[in-house]
């Protein structure tokens, strides 16, 4: 008889009415036992839960804590404890510095970073009772250093990075998995639009089955496409005087065609 055991017992995934989180989830039906699946697209999330009995919608707007909590704790009665939490909700805006706009840059820092602080907050008292548990942070590459034109989304994604950083020192010995997501270029609604290069893109199928090997293994930093985030963790080990160089003569240019 096969083995029908589950790796997660109760998953959620924030940011999967499309795109990696989408697909993560479900390829996270045949892993865990319930899925729960957040955004504010609460027609795609019912589309995507229609189509998977492991899958179930808990619409989200994961800007407010209170919902965030209130979120957290409904998975719990309907599931059990959340075994393992992917934050991967986010948003991106094109801007450079002359277009400076406090608006779009609150916008950023309200749901790609405090987006995950207002998770994790409603995450850790459960974790750390039981002593257990795991929280995946979908950051970025573009949090590796300063890019053109990601000026409203880089410094949220460092932020996360930094984060993830942090909370894994810190509650490793309670315990508790931390895992940061850094994904290069992937084909998903956020990308479609870019007006520039976008070197080893892959598709959103591809970069979920990297995202969920790496979890399967434990693995602290997850990263895809291989290659081209290979790359990107080299600008990061350079010189700033040769680091703005390269910025200036190839990543400005390619950034502005």
């Amino acid at each position: 008889m096969a083995d029908t055991k589950k790796t997660w017992k109760s998953v959620w995934i924030t940011g999967a009415s499309s795109g990696i989180g989408l697909e993560l989830a479900r390829l996270m039906a045949d892993k865990a036992d319930h899925v729960a699946i957040s955004a504010r697209s609460a027609d795609q999330l019912e589309a995507a839960a229609a189509d998977h009995a492991a899958l179930a919608a808990f619409p989200l707007d994961v800007t407010d804590a209170d919902a965030v909590k209130d979120c957290v704790d409904r998975i719990a009665v309907q599931a059990g404890p959340i075994d393992l939490a992917v934050l991967g909700a986010g948003t991106w805006k094109l801007m450079d510095a002359e277009e400076f706009d406090l608006a779009g840059i609150r916008t950023g820092v309200e749901v790609n970073y405090m987006g995950v602080a207002n998770a994790v907050a409603a995450l850790l008292p459960g974790m750390l009772s039981r002593g257990s548990g795991h929280i995946a942070i979908v950051a970025s590459v573009a949090g590796y250093r300063g890019l053109p034109k990601a000026v409203a989304y880089g410094p949220t994604k460092a932020a996360l990075i930094n984060l993830a950083e942090t909370l894994k020192a810190e509650l490793a010995p309670h315990g508790i998995k931390v895992s940061v997501v850094n994904p290069g270029f992937v084909d998903t609604p956020m990308t479609k639009d870019n007006p520039f290069p976008m070197p080893g893109m892959i598709p959103a199928k591809e970069a979920a089955r990297a995202l969920l090997d790496g979890l399967e293994k434990g693995r602290y930093e997850i990263v895809f496409p291989t290659g081209f985030v290979m790359g990107m963790k080299l600008l990061r080990l350079l010189p700033n005087a040769l680091y703005f160089w390269v910025v200036r003569n190839f990543i400005l240019k390619n950034a502005n065609k």
